[in-house]
């Protein structure tokens, strides 16, 4: 599963003072102002520094394997506190950001990047492979985030995935995606998997006979790629699942960016969060199955 970046979150007054601000800048189109937006070329090569960047860091982490949950590189009091917490059950969340020499400009887009770590007790890496691996039914583990789930090929951990993933947000986005996902087993006890969008078209009049699909990279702008990274550690009795996600949408229009920047930010920690506590429902769901 891969988390999209606009969840129906929002509390009502915020979603009300939305549409009422923004409903005469935008004639009736979704937040991010008509008319469609095109992906630029000079947006997509900084989303691909950035995500290679990114896999740099990861490749490093798991080669040292000395910090492979992002919980490890807080100071002794902090990490001491954030595992107490994540065996309470708690999903910890960290807002991250990939640097080169500085910050890295995006023009006409925004790069959301967050990570999300969660622990399930008296789970084995195997089991949450099982969930993770299972796309043709991740429309029923991540459910009512992924409508539809479908592997469209496997060769071995190489997967080729369609996910449909639907969202409410002032107005209902439809979103039809194709992910290529490589699993990997480092040791019996630890696991990582690399995730890419090959292809995310927006989805005009979803369920109806006039449905299609805008261009890739030429509609409102919601979700332009979308990159994931997971790890899985078994220890202390069970798995703590970590996935990275970094995700590039259109840039919010100027005019209301005061508005609407806070409020857009806020949503990829949202939805990645409903990842986690998806993932931990649907292994702990497993686990209480093979205990019957």
């Amino acid at each position: 599963m891969v988390p999209f970046p606009f969840r129906a979150d929002g509390r009502l007054t915020i979603r009300v003072l939305l549409s009422l601000v923004l409903a005469p800048l935008t004639a009736g189109s979704p937040i991010f102002a008509a008319p469609d937006v095109e992906l630029r070329p000079a947006t997509n090569a900084a989303f691909d520094r950035y995500v290679a960047l990114t896999d740099q860091r990861n490749t490093h982490e798991l080669q040292a394997g000395d910090q492979l949950l992002w919980v490890d590189s807080l100071p002794a009091t902090d990490r001491a506190t954030a595992y107490a917490d994540l065996k309470q059950g708690q999903v910890k969340m960290s807002k991250l950001a990939t640097r080169d020499n500085g910050e890295i400009p995006v023009p006409g887009g925004m790069i959301h990047h967050w990570v999300g770590l969660a622990f399930i007790p008296g789970a084995h890496v195997d089991d949450v492979l099982t969930i993770l691996e299972d796309y043709e039914h991740h429309s029923t583990y991540y459910a009512p985030d992924v409508e539809r789930s479908k592997i469209e090929s496997r060769d071995g951990d190489h997967f080729r995935v369609l996910l449909r993933f639907r969202r409410h947000k002032v107005v209902t986005v439809v979103l039809d995606t194709e992910h290529d996902v490589r699993y990997y087993r480092d040791s019996p006890r630890q696991a990582h998997s690399r995730s890419s969008t090959v292809r995310i078209s927006q989805v005009e009049n979803p369920g109806k006979s006039d449905e299609r699909e805008k261009p890739a990279g030429n509609d409102d702008g919601f979700l332009w790629r979308m990159d994931t990274w997971w790890r899985l550690v078994e220890r202390d009795g069970g798995v703590y699942v970590q996935s990275e996600v970094v995700s590039l949408t259109r840039d919010i229009p100027t005019g209301v960016a005061w508005l609407v920047r806070p409020f857009v930010t806020s949503i990829p920690e949202e939805s990645l969060a409903f990842t986690m506590e998806a993932t931990r429902k649907a292994v702990e769901l497993r686990i209480q199955g093979q205990r019957k």
